[in-house]
């Protein structure tokens, strides 16, 4: 597929995040698999998925555009998704349609600010679809200055600055839209139809669901909620 094959495929779509890390019960690339696959039976548009052995697994399994990271921690960085070149390779190897790396304006390993990492994947890769996983406006209109090929509201609520967001962030998804020419991708929070719904008429490109549909662990406590005195 061409770039706006790809594009214009998750387009109007849900993309359904598959993801377990290795502390949770469903940790298997054959389990995340299986989910990719009874998403893609439900109608999704595409796949969000870590590491090159679960999204090795899920291209085995589905047909479907792949938004890839690889979760890694380094002791000198907040930044964990897609934090450096050594993770975008990877990833670029695997043949992943869409490389989602982190784009907020913490420091990555060894110090290196974001303007200079994407300086150096978009030179190694000046065909590969990336997207920018970020907290706040100002964070997606530089990614969008940079030359990032789609922006999401992944990080909302996840970076100090931005901690007790309402999520999801429907003021950031209509910034983002109305102010920015580049495809936004609707991700974090969104546990209900109706929210799906409202994040697609503000008018965003595609939305990316994953711990409401595919991890049950945290749908089980956020049903147990309402349980609670």
């Amino acid at each position: 597929m061409t770039n706006k094959e790809i594009l214009d495929r998750i387009k109007g779509g849900l993309i359904v995040s598959c993801q377990a890390l290795e502390n949770e019960p469903l940790h298997d690339s054959y389990i995340m698999s299986k989910m990719a696959w009874a998403a893609y039976l439900g109608g999704a548009a595409g796949i969000r998925a870590n590491t090159v052995v679960d999204i090795k697994a899920i291209k085995e399994m589905v047909d479907l555009p792949v938004i890839g990271i690889i979760k890694q921690i380094y002791p000198d960085s907040e930044v964990y998704i897609t934090p450096t070149v050594k993770e975008v390779d990877a990833l670029v190897e695997i043949g992943c349609e869409i490389i989602a790396v982190d784009a907020t304006d913490r420091l990555r390993p060894e110090g290196k600010t974001f303007d200079v990492f994407f300086d150096e994947v978009r030179n190694k890769y000046p065909n590969q679809l990336f997207m920018a996983d970020t907290s706040c406006f100002n964070e997606g209109k530089k990614a969008c200055e940079l030359g990032m090929d789609l922006i999401g509201t992944t990080m909302a609520g996840y970076t100090p600055y931005t901690k007790g967001t309402p999520l999801p962030d429907f003021t950031l998804m209509e910034r983002y839209v109305n102010e920015l020419d580049v495809p936004i991708i609707a991700e974090g929070g969104i546990w209900a139809p109706e929210e799906l719904r409202r994040a697609m008429d503000i008018g965003v490109h595609a939305a990316v669901i994953g711990t409401a549909i595919t991890r049950p662990m945290d749908i089980t406590k956020h049903f147990l909620k309402a349980l609670e005195k």
